[in-house]
Order: structure tokens, then sequence, then C-alpha cells
């Protein structure tokens, strides 16, 4: 898949390094092009020297193919500008910007676009916004048979019943991130747009629930 990074810092550096690893195509977009160097000579992927929200710049990092994009340079309106540019312009459907301060944070969680605080940031809590969930998982048991995993939930389930996930997936919902706040599942709580679902699920199931919430619930008797 096609990764783009704004942002060439340490932070920028080690996702785009962490993502080639995995065996994925990464754009990385800075304004200074001295920034690269951090990337290191065994990094095979594109250098864009731009700004990470002009939209060809975007266009020259292979916006229009990226599966999700990440914007982590040190500058949270830049961040959160370059974000929304990625998702209202490009329609890409997976973005993750990183912001200094946690209050503004939890505004823009509101405006569907998952942020990441500086002072509990880390590059593996940004490959899990950014990686389908089988390549990146937030928590396995000691047997290694069991994940928590945050799945990507398509819209047509808005509405129904976190039971009606279980149900349909065999799964179980651990926890959801609404508005920024972790909540504990209810037996009526609803799944609604812009949630966070963290599931606990079989590895080997893991594939198969993300193909069921990325299509079309069951029809409701």
């Amino acid at each position: 898949m096609h990764f783009v990074i704004m942002g060439c810092g340490r932070v920028g550096a080690s996702l785009a390094r962490s993502l080639e690893r995995l065996g994925h195509d990464v754009a990385v977009v800075d304004q200074d092009p001295v920034a690269f160097r951090r990337l290191g000579s065994e990094f095979n992927g594109r250098r864009i020297a731009g700004v990470g929200f002009d939209r060809d710049t975007l266009e020259q990092a292979g916006i229009t193919q990226a599966y999700a994009f990440a914007a982590v340079s040190s500058g949270d309106n830049s961040n959160i500008l370059a974000a929304r540019v990625a998702r209202e312009t490009f329609g890409v459907e997976h973005v993750v910007a990183r912001i200094y301060d946690p209050d503004r944070a939890q505004v823009y969680q509101r405006l569907g676009i998952p942020t990441v605080a500086t002072v509990r940031w880390t590059a593996d809590q940004v490959l899990r916004r950014m990686l389908p969930q089988g390549q990146a998982s937030e928590m396995t048991d000691a047997s290694g048979r069991l994940v928590v995993a945050e799945i990507q939930i398509s819209s047509a389930w808005v509405g129904r019943r976190l039971t009606t996930i279980e149900e349909a997936t065999g799964a179980r919902v651990a926890y959801v991130t609404r508005l920024g706040e972790g909540e504990l599942p209810s037996a009526d709580m609803v799944y609604q747009e812009d949630d966070l679902v963290h599931l606990v699920i079989r590895r080997e199931n893991v594939h198969d629930v993300e193909r069921i919430l990325d299509g079309q619930p069951p029809k409701e008797d």
C-alpha cells in the first residue's frame, strides 16, 4: 500500500522507515530538503520538498493513491490543515495528525480526524491508526492467540448496536473511544460516526473481522 507522511523530523523519519520495512510504498513531504537525511541511505521511498498541505505537493507525493496520510510536522495548524486537505479534498480515509496541545486534539477528534497529543505520542500509536489492524494490534495476550485491535468500521454500521457487531464477527468490544474519551460498552450502546471501536479478536480471525465490518451489516428483522 502507499502511505504519505508530512514532516521528516525524528518522528516522521522513524515512521517512514517502519512502514517501508513492512513492505509498503512511502512518500515523505518536508519543506526542508536537508531533513531527508534522517531517512538514511537505505530508504527507497519518495522525498518531496514542499509544503505538506499544498495540493500540488500532495499530488506529487501520490496522495490520490494513498491508503493513509500522517501529518507529523512540528506545527499543530499545519498538521491539522494537511490532514483535512488529505481527507476532504483527496478522500483519504485513514488520516492521523500529531497535535501538541491535548485540548485542541479533542476538538479535532470531533471533526473526525484521529489525533495523537505529543505528551503521549509514539510512532507505534500512529502506525496503529494508519495500518490495517492485521498488521498492527494494540495488545496481544500472553499466548499470542488474542489481540486487541482498533478496527475501521464502514459508515453503513452507524446506528447499529455494538452487540450486533459482536454477533456478526464473533469478536468482543473491549471499549470505544468517543470524542477522544474511552467508554466501556453497555448493552444498548450503538456505533456512532467517528467512534473508534477496539475489539478483542482471535488472531487468525482478524482479516475476516475487517472484511465483515468493511461491508454492509446484516439486515434487521
